[in-house]
């Protein structure tokens, strides 16, 4: 498959996953990749193979417990440093996020705040909870 085609299937969030799942355990295979992602075994082939290629993913053979050769993927500098950008971006984008909903959060407190105090003042509930 075209490197270009690899590299446009991978979005930043499956970038980012992969590689925390890499950096957290480096045996991992890519059928547990591919649960933990959510995507089909495919997909996450091809993802595997775009980082890669861009130099942020390295590949190397280990014999596992069972005998059965098997890969390891390793973290470059480059995925590393990737991983981070990719991380903090996400945290901004959900710093922002969580600023937005705050705001509409108590906008929404004040209008109801004002559409049930006319309401409690002429059932007499304020005045009765005093």
């Amino acid at each position: 498959m075209n490197g270009l085609l690899l590299i446009n299937m991978l979005t930043d969030e499956y970038k980012y996953k992969i590689l925390k799942l890499v950096a957290a355990n480096s045996e991992t295979s890519q059928r547990e990749l591919s649960k933990a992602l959510g995507i089909s075994l495919g997909k996450t082939n091809y993802c595997l193979q775009a980082l890669i290629e861009k130099g942020m993913l390295k590949v190397s053979n280990f014999k596992n417990s069972k005998n059965k050769l098997a890969y390891m993927y390793l973290l470059t500098p480059k995925g590393i440093e990737e991983k981070s950008a990719i991380t903090l971006a996400f945290l901004k984008a959900k710093i922002k996020e969580y600023e937005m909903l705050d705001a509409e959060i108590k906008s929404l407190s004040q209008e109801v705040n004002a559409d049930i105090m006319p309401l409690a003042l002429n059932l007499n509930i304020v005045d009765n909870a005093k």
